[in-house]
């Protein structure tokens, strides 16, 4: 199925959960990825993979099956990652037990967290809760890249995690604008290593 297609279907199931009508642009799948170099001793953790927009460009920085977690709510979407990333780890979860279910895979150290979750569009609770599985593993050490878009910057839920994440870990990296995405978006980058 075409992935904008299947992306659009999983939206209008769920838009609380999904968040955009879109799959992310390679550009913006290219700006997430800067720096980052896992290893099975480094893993990159991704979590609200969706229909694997950025999936598709880690998957040529993944040397090995146990550097990359990939974590997903919807269980159609993980079924059709499976498929289309075979060498790669996906588990079918709620990113609110991220940390339990980064335990059960057995994988090493997560050095890289980066996050396509919708945090503009849900709820103030769970997005609490997804900030405390974070803090759990930027306290041992880690890099938390996320992106928001250009419209959303400056509403209630996008400003609450930029400052909590600024309380703990300083100011964020702040990319250009990538215009080449739908919509426009910035990359945001926190480091505790």
């Amino acid at each position: 199925m075409n992935e904008n297609l299947q992306f659009f279907q999983a939206f209008l199931k769920n838009p609380l959960k999904v968040g955009a009508i879109a799959p992310s642009s390679s550009d913006l799948a290219r700006k997430m990825l800067e720096g980052v170099e896992p290893n099975e001793n480094s893993v990159l953790l991704e979590l609200g993979v969706g229909t694997g927009a950025f999936t598709k460009f880690i998957s040529e920085v993944v040397h090995d099956e146990k550097s990359y977690l990939g974590i997903e709510l919807d269980q159609h979407l993980v079924k059709n990652l499976r498929a289309k990333f075979p060498g790669l780890r996906f588990m079918r979860g709620n990113a609110c037990k991220t940390f339990a279910l980064h335990k059960r895979s057995k994988f090493g150290k997560v050095d890289y967290i980066l996050s396509g979750l919708p945090f503009v569009s849900m709820p103030n609770e769970v997005n609490a809760r997804i900030f405390s599985q974070i803090e759990m593993f930027m306290d041992l050490g880690c890099t938390f890249r996320t992106f928001q878009y250009a419209h959303g910057y400056y509403m209630p839920s996008a400003i609450k995690l930029r400052e909590f994440m600024r309380n703990r870990y300083g100011v964020s990296q702040k990319s250009p604008l990538v215009v080449k995405n739908v919509p426009p978006a910035i990359t945001l980058t926190w480091k505790t290593n």
